[in-house]
């Protein structure tokens, strides 16, 4: 038994439903057997409804998947884009699962059952243990045989069906070969920057014309949510705090209290005697039970009655010390029975899961250390708890100032070196030193805060110690930026435009004698100033993207030509010059990456084609 109970915390407990999954099996065995019912449904697919229940459990797994990516800060989440995302993963897996049973891709009974016989974890003494298998359903919180079946039925049609889509997608050997082309063509690159100052000297934009721009384009005026805040940051250096004074009496307290903790820290060792009710009759190991209870009370030591009477092979060679517990692992009644016993205490006999048991706990000794080896510890520990109150006891004071008179000023005038500082334009995803901090955040884009309100917030503690006082000034919502907001930004932009194409322009004779010129005739004769800018691959990345667009979209130039184009950056147009392509060669790339390339784009084009195998079952469906 104590081997069955490690394996249901181990690789089993985690791996075998694992065996059947697919990447659209993430719901988790909640999910799959929530149920629901038509006023718990969130979407109905061709008459089979997806409960609330399964997007919640759903949501929350993407939800904890993109944390990883935002180091814990839940602020910095799309919660909309997710949910939507499972709403549509469950969509997809619906449906598929409904073409399998269409297309009759399943597992029958017997398979299932034989493929469950043959689990290893099953079986006792080479045969399959019903007992086991009981302990693991219900371990894993399936109510029933039944329910475990199913799930596997449903991950096992579901990874068959998608394979058989994803695992034939086609790839064309000259699609592979343009690939592998684009990523090692070398192109060398001339630049020569044009910087648009002068040309915006005299430029005009009208009002008209900025109103026929902000229309066209309205779609590029979306905005996320921002502020304009005003913040105070106060840190303990900034009191000048006398290093804290720590007694003798301070010292011995916290020693105990360390002592206290080591203490708590030891887990108890259990230990049982267990008398299965496997291959007996419930009567039969009552008895047994009850006689191994009889022998501890006459002085028997608990590892002789447990050599002599456990069915437990594992522990009952180690004196029925048992290699693990934890609680929730044996049951309510085994729990239930080592929270009552006091340290060395032998339980009466109990009924558990298992069969009939005999528990006793021990707390092993515990070797604390010494005063003298933590008080440097120790005193650095109180020090720094000390100033830490201190710090805590002038915020407080500071706060109820600055909340009273919902002024930032009040800290400036008690805290010399402070100094109120404005943010403008500052979003969720903004990067700043003190307004990034998760709990800021949540205080500068509250509901409150949405619906008007201007107020000092109270003090907030950042997570290196200090405190920020926040006042929003100005709250945008996200939306679309009016014609008044997004003026200022239109002007910009058509003046940059209007100087792109006036400099493009005065060139313009210049670029077009490049193509019936040789290159040294135009550039002597333009006087633009190139530079040799070296060679490149699509795949370097050191290029700015405008510049890398427009280098590689030229038709590769002929002997002593140029072919050229022109890169729009900020405030300024880049002339882009290709003297040289060199033609790219399958065998530049080393065979291993091109088999890599090969792989990727095979991924590419499965997913493409269930992506497009899914949209077409959708279109198909009835979904309410």
């Amino acid at each position: 038994m104590e081997s069955f109970r490690k394996v249901i915390k181990g690789w089993l407990g985690k791996a075998l439903l694992v065996l059947f999954m697919t990447p659209l099996a993430l719901v988790g065995i909640e999910g799959y057997f929530s149920g629901g019912n038509s006023k718990d449904s969130v979407q109905s697919i061709n008459g089979q409804d997806i409960s609330a229940k399964e997007l919640e459990g759903l949501t929350k797994s993407f939800q904890q998947q993109y944390l990883q990516y935002t180091n814990g800060d839940e602020t910095l989440l799309n919660q909309s884009f997710i949910k939507n995302k499972a709403l549509d993963m469950l969509v997809a897996r619906t449906l598929l699962l409904q073409q399998a049973e269409k297309l009759g891709i399943a597992l029958s009974d017997t398979q299932i059952e034989q493929m469950i016989a043959q689990q290893p974890s099953f079986q006792k003494d080479g045969k399959f243990s019903e007992e086991l298998f009981a302990n693991y359903l219900s371990s894993q919180g399936f109510p029933n045989s039944q329910s475990f079946i199913m799930n596997i039925r449903q991950d096992h049609a579901l990874k068959n069906l998608t394979t058989s889509v994803s695992d034939f997608a086609l790839v064309s050997k000259v699609d592979l070969k343009q690939i592998v082309d684009l990523q090692t063509e070398k192109r060398t690159l001339h630049l020569a920057s044009i910087k648009l100052d002068d040309y915006k000297k005299n430029i005009k934009v009208t009002p008209q014309e900025i109103q026929d721009y902000y229309n066209k384009h309205s779609n590029t005026f979306k905005q996320i949510a921002s502020v304009n805040a005003d913040y105070i940051l106060v840190t303990p250096a900034l009191f000048g705090a006398k290093e804290a004074v720590i007694s003798d009496a301070d010292l011995q307290q916290a020693y105990q209290k360390f002592i206290e903790t080591e203490k708590a820290k030891v887990e108890p060792v259990i230990k049982h005697i267990l008398v299965a009710t496997d291959g007996k009759t419930d009567a039969d190991a009552k008895k047994l039970i009850d006689t191994a209870y009889a022998e501890l009370n006459k002085g028997e030591s608990f590892a002789t009655v447990a050599q002599k009477f456990s069915d437990d092979t594992t522990s009952k060679n180690t004196g029925g010390q048992l290699a693990a517990y934890d609680k929730g692992l044996f049951g309510a009644e085994f729990d239930k029975a080592v929270a009552s016993l006091k340290v060395g205490e032998i339980s009466k006999p109990l009924k558990t899961q298992f069969g009939y048991e005999i528990i006793q706990t021990q707390t092993p000794s515990v070797n604390v250390p010494s005063l003298e080896s933590q008080k440097e510890r120790l005193t650095a520990e109180l020090k720094k708890a000390k100033t830490e109150n201190a710090f805590a006891d002038a915020v407080n004071g500071l706060n109820e100032m600055v909340v009273g008179a919902d002024s930032l000023d009040v800290v400036t005038q008690e805290v010399k070196g402070t100094k109120v500082e404005a943010v403008k334009n500052f979003s969720l995803g903004s990067h700043h030193a003190v307004l990034s901090d998760p709990t800021v955040k949540a205080k500068l884009f509250n509901d409150d805060v949405k619906n008007g309100d201007r107020n000092v917030t109270s003090s907030i503690q950042l997570a290196n110690g200090d405190v920020v006082w926040v006042k929003v000034r100005d709250y945008h919502a996200a939306g679309v930026q009016s014609l008044k907001e997004a003026t200022p930004r239109v002007n910009a932009k058509l003046i940059e435009q209007k100087a792109y194409l006036a400099a493009k322009a005065k060139i313009q004779k210049a670029l077009n004698d490049f193509k019936t010129k040789p290159a040294a005739v135009v550039v002597s004769e333009s006087g633009i100033k190139f530079e040799n800018a070296g060679t490149f691959t699509r795949a370097d990345g050191l290029l700015k993207r405008p510049i890398e667009r427009a280098a590689f979209s030229v038709m590769p130039p002929k002997a002593g030509m140029w072919s050229t184009t022109t890169a729009e950056l900020a405030n300024e147009m880049v002339v882009v010059a290709v003297s040289k392509v060199e033609d790219p060669l399958e065998s530049a790339l080393p065979e291993q990456q091109v088999q890599e390339v090969s792989k990727l784009y095979q991924q590419l084009r499965a997913q493409q084609e269930l992506d497009a195998y899914t949209a077409y079952l959708k279109s198909k469906a009835k979904i309410k």
